[in-house]
């Protein structure tokens, strides 16, 4: 466990860089006060996440080494700056953290080998489990892959095309897209929009939900089938609701995901409100959009990460209460 690297002179930070797969920079000063409110949640991603060699986090005074500050043209404060293969890929300006730490767990994924391999979960009183099967992104520490407590019987699917999976498809273990004949995915229908129904065994904690979507590219992406891009998360509805309906129900959560967002195992981790998300005993993922230009959206595989509770009786589903949401 390493600290963030602190940056001395332009020399030194081209040698990281050019030394490492993957750099992470705080460009910051002593007078920023969004700097220091950020500034605990950067080390601790630092302490949590430095793999030499992979990669490394850095902190840079604007003031210290003004040279470093214009050569990457430093207009705000704190801005991150993420270089990957020796070119920055990723820019957050201003004390953003979620866009944060969702950029550095999605990298964090190329350089682990999740398949097959137990990755603890590790945490008092989260009931943290080994991660099983093929993961796009490490679950967050503390918590625990908890997708064996879906219904998987009472999954349900709107809009969802034939000629790929079911939904059950998308909580597969397996690593996906090793086999394209056996059409491991789920793809959109008669447009963008797929609404999923998740129904759990147990009253769930829900920290993160992962989705990994792998389009296809080039010559062979005909009808413009692409990954997600606006999300809605409806916590506790008893059953599926229809597209229609969605329109005049509040969601829990939006989700706007960027194109940088998706690591290059094609995964990306959303991360709940957790506040909302602490007595789950079900969860709509409604696609609203796909990315620009697509006429399909696709998903390979869904894993939920959190805490599980209590078990439930499925025979005595109760009506959820207004404002229960």
């Amino acid at each position: 466990m390493q600290k963030a690297v602190v940056i001395t002179s332009d020399s030194q930070l081209s040698t990281l860089i050019s030394s490492n797969k993957t750099v992470v920079i705080d460009f910051h000063a002593q007078w920023c006060g969004p700097c220091k409110v950020v500034a605990p949640v950067y080390e601790k991603l630092s302490t949590a996440l430095t793999s030499p060699g992979n990669i490394v986090f850095t902190k840079c005074d604007v003031d210290a080494c003004q040279d470093v500050a214009r050569k990457y043209n430093i207009t705000a404060m704190p801005t991150f700056i993420i270089f990957k293969g020796g070119k920055e890929v990723r820019r957050i300006e201003d004390a953003n953290v979620p866009d944060l730490a969702l950029a550095v767990q999605s990298l964090v994924a190329e350089y682990k080998n999740y398949g097959g391999a137990s990755s603890s979960a590790s945490g008092s009183g989260s009931g943290a489990a080994p991660a099983t099967g093929w993961w796009g992104a490490p679950p967050a520490k503390g918590y625990a892959d908890i997708s064996e407590e879906i219904e998987k019987v009472s999954l349900d699917i709107m809009n969802a095309s034939t000629d790929a999976g079911t939904a059950r498809t998308l909580f597969e273990e397996s690593e996906p897209g090793k086999d394209p004949k056996a059409r491991d995915w789920v793809e959109s229908d008669t447009d963008e929009q797929l609404m999923i129904f998740v129904p759990f065994r147990s009253i769930l904690k829900i920290h993160s939900i992962h989705l990994t979507s792998l389009p296809p590219s080039g010559d062979d992406n005909e009808e413009e089938v692409g990954r997600p891009r606006r999300l809605k998360l409806y916590a506790n509805r008893p059953t599926i609701v229809g597209f229609e309906e969605a329109e005049g129900i509040v969601p829990t959560q939006e989700v706007e995901i960027a194109p940088e967002s998706w690591s290059n195992t094609g995964t990306v981790v959303i991360n709940t409100r957790f506040v909302k998300f602490q007595s789950i005993f079900s969860l709509i993922i409604f696609v609203e959009e796909g990315e620009d230009g697509c006429e399909k959206t696709r998903i390979d595989r869904i894993r939920v990460v959190g805490e599980a509770g209590e078990k439930r009786d499925l025979g005595k589903l109760e009506k959820i209460k207004d404002g229960h949401e």
